[in-house]
């Protein structure tokens, strides 16, 4: 049987160039194996895409896989900022990961732009937190759009199961944690809570309790094509109630496996997963619409928003990173300070998938003009109009 090595490198120093030329450094951590290599796919692949030169400076990108293993995070970061000396970091793709590598980032003084969906990973702000920043929106935002639409649409119970062993960043107790709060001060009562494991055949018996308590709505918090289990099996037992996804599960091959049976799913996502539907008068909507067909062409399939905030993250160190350079030079710890306060005093700066507004005391940025509500319908998520 053939082995694959954990933290496989996966492209290292895509920009080619002599050592003099390679003046910005800097480093990509993303899961293009594993479990989460369904999100981790299409961020490896928008390492590509990233600005090659800034201002007159090239960039340097050193790319790593983590296998969806923190342990495997913490040893990549270490080399990135210890080998490496980069001037900032772009990833993990999923929260634990990022959870478990805070400290470093602080103690070493790099900007780290993170694309999982979880607040934790910027809130509360605190020393280590501070060199953090998301380019995700919170699972907290999108947890609200849930539950106006929930409430709007006169649900009343709901009914949740989500993964109990999940290494992503928008399932299982993150979910329910930020689903929960914001349900409860609607008026919405959770009915019933179940889970379930990424390597379930089947879950027959949390369905039955799902059913027997008679939720008017469901929400899955898994992950890709793992959410599609639970989804499926309300279907072909009988359920006729709502079921809601998160954004974990916008993934292509969510709609491709699905079928029929995740026609009229709910989920609240990011803009750029309505695109077609979205108006010219949108802001991101050029800059979005870009990124998709040049991932196409180049990659031959599907872009993903995993992938597009992973391409944010390169958009906001291009914004920032000619300022940062009017107070050091890269390499240094003055640099890496002035791109973390740099990036703090970022306003109203136009991404794929909404406007970031960020500061020292927000370090997610993102508003709800970068959320919309989609329905599955015609083999793809199509916004909900008013």
């Amino acid at each position: 049987m053939k082995l694959s090595l954990p933290a496989t490198l996966v492209a290292c120093a895509l920009l080619v160039a002599p050592p003099a030329w390679s003046q910005i450094r800097v480093g990509v951590i993303s899961s293009a194996t594993g479990p989460s290599a369904e999100i981790g796919i299409p961020q490896k692949n928008t390492v590509a895409l990233l600005p090659r030169w800034i201002g007159d400076l090239t960039v340097e990108y050193i790319a790593y896989d983590d296998a969806s293993d923190p342990g495997q995070t913490i040893s990549l970061f270490k080399k990135l900022i210890g080998e490496h000396r980069v001037d900032a970091i772009i990833g993990p793709s999923t929260a634990p990961g990022a959870m478990a590598v805070l400290s470093l980032v602080a103690d070493g003084g790099v900007p780290l732009l993170t694309p999982v969906g979880a607040s934790a990973v910027v809130l509360p702000m605190d020393e280590q937190k501070r060199w953090v920043f998301k380019t995700a929106q919170n699972d907290s935002l999108l947890a609200e759009a849930l539950v106006a639409h929930m409430k709007k649409t006169g649900m009343r119970t709901i009914g949740f199961i989500g993964l109990a062993d999940d290494p992503g960043d928008s399932s299982g107790d993150n979910w329910l944690q930020e689903f929960s709060a914001r349900a409860q001060a609607a008026g919405l009562a959770l009915a019933v809570v179940e889970r379930y494991r990424r390597a379930d055949q089947a879950v027959s018996g949390q369905i039955n309790k799902l059913i027997a308590a008679r939720p008017d709505a469901v929400l899955i918090a898994g992950t890709g094509s793992s959410a599609l289990l639970p989804h499926i099996s309300l279907i072909d037992q009988g359920y006729k109630g709502a079921i809601y996804q998160t954004s974990s599960a916008a993934t292509p091959d969510f709609i491709r496996l699905g079928g029929k049976k995740v026609d009229g799913a709910f989920m609240a996502g990011s803009l750029m997963l309505g695109i077609k539907e979205i108006s010219d008068a949108n802001p991101s909507r050029r800059l979005a619409q870009g990124y998709i067909t040049t991932y196409e062409k180049l990659h031959g399939a599907k872009a993903a928003t995993f992938g597009a905030s992973i391409y944010d993250a390169g958009l906001l160190l291009q914004r920032v990173i000619p300022e940062a350079l009017k107070r050091s030079r890269p390499g240094t710890a003055e640099f890496r300070a002035a791109l973390r306060d740099a990036l703090e005093q970022t306003k109203e700066f136009v991404v794929t998938q909404g406007v970031y507004t960020l500061s020292p005391a927000d370090h997610a940025g993102f508003d709800k003009r970068g959320v919309l509500m989609m329905t599955v319908r015609d083999h793809g998520w199509r916004l909900i109009g008013e």
